[in-house]
């Protein structure tokens, strides 16, 4: 009998498993057990068909690169496109859908083709969770269709511009960018991206050929900046990811050095994370996980505060290919919904993802991170 007891307990293992356990505070909790699958959209379900062609999108043209995305609400999602393609990879004569507007269910709401003769190259686009009239951002590499490399800033209904930091007198060159050792504030090297602080102040990473980050307050003042060329503490091969976390570290995604460096506010090196394939983003959400975007692999990465890679997920997709597939994401952002949308840059498109009601919160990106005002 003790042998046949034994038996039937071990038989009986997963049903033990589906048992609510203890939590800590005294009550019980059930997690249902996901079985199968590949971990390919994490905690997430991908919306079928969610993004759509433009309604002027009539042979041959279609989205170019789709290079950033910004919620502004629920149903207000601002995107940046490289413009209009054909088949072949040719640019739409005179251009058009740079930056456009799209509600939950993916139709287009608003193209802001008012702007089409200042856009050329929209890197990314932002609003600052600390600007309560939530202004949209676009950091722009122009080198093109006499488009100035810029950081441009808008009304959030896009009627107005009402900042614009720029000189005008482009570098043609990476070596032409590089045979000025001394950059002005406003002598951009090919700009990425922006991270804000509660004051107002912002930083600007300027990012492919000048590879430094640049601080200026509310207004778009100067402040200072750090970085240079190079491999080692400090140094940057290509700025592409910015955001600062609860301790307020600055945390830099270099590039071509595969790796996340840390700084403090005033630019003094703090620490690296090495070996972290191709990231192009950073986003610090509400629970203090650093989610990267690594645009070669097609995923997105968790570490904890402490550099520890703890989750990923995404997988490459191509047109007509994986639903939810990724091809070189390039920028992240959440709704207050819990939504998570993915600019695929080769892909152009737009990925939304849904959070499933069963999955495990750590699987899931929380809302940006905001940080308290200082004294």
């Amino acid at each position: 009998m003790r042998h046949l007891a034994l038996v039937l307990l071990v038989g009986l293992g997963g049903c033990v498993a589906a048992v609510p356990e203890e939590a800590p505070t005294g009550s019980t909790v059930s997690r249902e057990v996901r079985k199968g699958g590949d971990g390919r959209y994490g905690g997430y379900d991908p919306v079928p068909g969610w993004w759509k062609p433009a309604p002027d999108h009539q042979e041959p043209w279609t989205w170019g690169e789709v290079s950033g995305v910004a919620v502004d609400t629920s149903e207000r999602i601002i995107v940046a496109v490289w413009g209009d393609r054909s088949a072949d990879g040719q640019e739409r004569p005179d251009g058009s859908n740079y930056l456009v507007v799209v509600d939950g269910n993916g139709n287009l709401l608003e193209n802001w083709s008012q702007w089409d003769d200042t856009l050329n190259r929209p890197h990314q686009v932002y609003i600052s969770p600390y600007d309560a009239e939530r202004h949209i951002w676009v950091v722009e590499r122009g080198r093109g269709r006499g488009v100035s490399m810029q950081v441009l800033k808008f009304t959030n209904d896009g009627q107005e511009l009402v900042m614009r930091l720029a000189d005008d007198d482009d570098p043609a060159t990476l070596d032409e960018a590089r045979a000025n050792p001394d950059p002005g504030p406003y002598d951009y090297g090919d700009p990425s991206v922006l991270a804000f602080l509660p004051d107002g102040t912002f930083l600007l990473g300027d990012g492919y050929w000048n590879t430094r980050i640049v601080k200026y307050d509310a207004e778009g003042n100067y402040l200072m900046e750090w970085g240079e060329a190079g491999s080692g503490p400090g140094q940057f091969n290509l700025v592409h990811g910015l955001a600062v976390d609860r301790q307020r570290r600055v945390l830099v995604a270099d590039r071509r050095n595969n790796r996340i460096q840390l700084f403090t506010e005033e630019g003094v090196f703090i620490e690296e994370w090495p070996d972290i394939t191709d990231p192009v983003g950073v986003f610090v959400d509400e629970r203090d996980a650093v989610w990267v975007v690594s645009a070669s692999m097609h995923r997105v990465l968790k570490f904890s505060a402490e550099g520890e890679l703890q989750h990923s997920w995404g997988a490459y997709g191509g047109p007509g290919g994986l639903v939810g597939g990724l091809f070189r994401p390039h920028q992240i952002d959440v709704g207050r919904d819990g939504s998570v949308y993915v600019a695929s840059w080769s892909g152009g498109w737009l990925n939304k993802f849904v959070p499933r009601a069963e999955a495990d919160p750590e699987l899931l990106i929380g809302t940006a991170l905001v940080l308290e005002q200082q004294d």
